[in-house]
C-alpha cells in the first residue's frame, strides 16, 4: 500500500485533494501520514520515493492564512518535462525542478497545491469582480488570463503523477476510466412568449413581415421550445441519457419568477413523456435562490411535488452561484449533484477538469457529500457572449470531445430546449447533430 507523508499544518486541505487524486482518479489503495519532519509531500512506493515539493501551504502555516489575494499567481510558468502528457504544462505552483534517479524522483511542480487550486475555486471567493448579475467572469480567472482555461490541467497533472510512479517502478493497476458526453438541458421557457407586443414591434419598429409571421407562428401554431422529443432521441440514439433541469417559483415570494405553470397540461405531458423513456429530471434552481436558504428550499419542494419523485441533481440559473454559500444550500437540501461550474462567458475548464469531485467547503475546512459535474461548455456561451459562428462552434466542441477521449474525462454541454429555432438562425439543431455525429464517430 502506498504511504503518502505530508507536513503537520493545512491537514484537511492537502488530505482533500490527496484523497481525490488517489481514491478518486486513480482509484488507489494509500494511507495518509501526518510527519512533522516532513517539508515535502513524500510518496512512499515499496523501496522509492517520489517527493513532490511544497510550494504552496508551508507558506501559510495558520488555517485559512492562504485566502488571500497576494497568494494567487501573479503569473503561470509553462514547462517541459519527460512526464508530461503534452507538449508542456502549466505550473500554478512550483518550478521546473526534476530530478530523477534509481530510487528518487523529486518534482518542483507543487501537483497538490495546484490541483486543489483548480478544484476548489478558493481564487473566485477572493476576486471582488462581478458581472451585473453578480457572477464571476471567467474572463477574470487566473486560468483564462494565463492562457490555460482550455486544457483539463488537473487531469494533465494527474497523469504526470501516474508517469513519475510508474517510472519509480510502481506496478500496481490504476481504475478504468471512460470518456462520457453528458448532455443537459435547462429549461427556462416551456412555451414562446403569446404576446401582441411582440407582434406589433415586429411590424412597427422593425418593419419585418417576415418576423411578424415567424412570431404568429411560433405563438399560435408551432411551439419552437417544445424540443424534448428531439433532444431525448438524440440521445437515445447514442445510448445516453437526457438530463432536464426544471424551474419552479412560489407565487408568495418577491421578486416574483414565474417561468411556466407546473400544473399546465403542457409541463405534465412533458414529465410524463421524459419518466417514460427513462431521462433524468433536474432542479433549476432560480435567479433569485443562490443566496436565499428558504427560496431554494421552496422552490425544490414545489418541484418535487409537481415531478412526484425526488430530485437529486440540477443545476443553478444564470450559473449564479455564491462559493461556497450555494454549495451549502445544496447540501442541506440533500443534493447529490451540482453543474454549475461552468463559465457563462468562456468555455472550458473551470474547475481544471471535467470529472466529478466532491464539493470542499474551504470556509469550514470539510470535505461535503454534494460532489460537482463541471459544466464545460454552454451553448449561449458559444453564441451569446463569444459570438462564435455555426462552424466556428462545431470545431471548439470537437476539439473538447478529443480532449473528454484523451484524458478520458466526462464532457459536460449545455443545449437549452429553447434555443434551437432561436440561436445560429436556427441552425442549433444542425449543430446539435453534427455534435452527436462525432461522438458516435461518423
Amino acid at each position: 500500500m502506498i504511504n503518502i507523508k505530508i507536513p503537520n499544518n493545512n491537514i484537511s486541505e492537502r488530505k482533500f485533494i490527496i484523497d481525490f487524486i488517489f481514491g478518486d482518479y486513480l482509484g488507489l489503495e494509500y494511507y495518509i501520514t501526518v510527519d512533522e519532519l516532513n517539508i515535502d509531500y513524500s510518496i512512499l512506493l515499496g523501496e522509492s520515493e517520489l517527493l513532490i515539493r511544497d510550494c504552496f501551504f508551508n507558506n501559510y502555516l495558520q488555517p485559512l492564512s492562504y485566502l488571500k489575494k497576494g497568494a494567487i499567481p501573479e503569473k503561470v510558468h509553462y514547462v517541459k518535462n519527460e512526464f508530461t502528457t503534452e507538449n508542456d504544462i502549466p505550473v500554478i505552483f512550483g518550478s521546473d525542478t526534476i530530478s530523477v534517479n534509481n530510487k528518487r524522483i523529486i518534482c518542483g511542480i507543487d501537483i497538490f497545491a495546484s490541483s486543489f487550486f483548480m478544484l476548489t475555486r478558493w481564487e473566485e471567493y477572493l476576486i471582488e469582480g462581478r458581472d451585473e448579475h453578480d457572477r464571476f467572469k471567467g474572463s477574470e480567472s487566473l486560468a483564462f488570463k494565463s492562457g490555460f482555461l482550455h486544457r483539463p490541467i488537473v487531469n494533465e497533472y494527474v497523469e504526470m503523477l501516474w508517469k513519475m510512479m510508474l517510472k519509480s517502478g510502481f506496478d500496481c493497476a490504476r481504475q478504468q476510466r471512460d470518456f462520457e458526453l453528458v448532455l443537459t438541458h435547462d429549461v427556462d421557457e416551456l412555451e414562446f412568449p403569446k404576446s401582441y407586443r411582440i407582434l406589433a414591434g415586429d411590424l412597427i419598429k422593425r418593419k419585418s413581415v417576415r418576423l411578424l409571421w415567424k412570431h404568429f407562428i411560433y405563438m399560435f401554431i408551432s411551439n419552437p421550445y417544445d424540443t424534448f422529443d428531439i433532444l431525448m432521441s438524440a440521445s437515445e440514439s447514442l445510448g445516453i441519457k437526457s438530463r432536464f433541469y426544471f424551474m419552479s417559483s412560489d407565487k408568495n415570494q418577491l421578486p416574483p419568477e414565474h417561468r411556466y405553470d407546473l400544473n399546465s397540461k403542457l409541463f405534465k405531458s412533458k414529465i410524463r413523456d421524459i419518466k417514460k423513456r427513462g431521462h433524468i429530471i433536474g432542479f433549476h434552481p432560480g435567479y433569485y435562490s443562490y443566496k436565499n436558504d428558504i427560496r431554494w428550499s421552496n422552490e425544490k419542494k414545489i418541484l418535487e411535488e409537481a415531478v412526484d419523485e425526488e430530485i437529486i441533481e440540477g443545476r443553478q440559473h444564470f450559473l449564479l452561484l455564491d462559493i461556497p454559500y450555494t454549495f451549502l444550500l445544496w447540501e442541506r437540501n440533500n443534493m447529490r449533484l451540482d453543474s454549475t461550474l461552468g463559465y457563462y462567458d468562456k468555455e472550458g475548464f473551470r474547475c481544471g477538469t471535467g470529472d466529478s469531485f466532491k464539493i470542499y467547503n474551504f470556509i469550514d475546512q470539510r470535505t461535503l457529500s454534494l460532489k460537482e459535474r463541471p459544466l464545460i461548455i454552454m451553448d449561449g456561451t458559444l453564441y451569446d457572449y463569444q459570438k462564435y459562428s455555426l462552424e466556428k462552434s462545431l470545431t471548439i466542441l470537437e476539439n473538447y470531445l478529443q480532449l473528454g477521449r484523451k484524458y478520458k474525462t466526462p464532457i459536460t454541454l449545455l443545449f437549452h430546449n429553447n434555443g434551437f429555432n432561436t440561436k445560429w438562425e436556427g441552425n442549433c439543431s444542425h449543430l446539435y447533430r453534427r455534435l452527436l455525429n462525432l461522438k458516435s464517430g461518423k
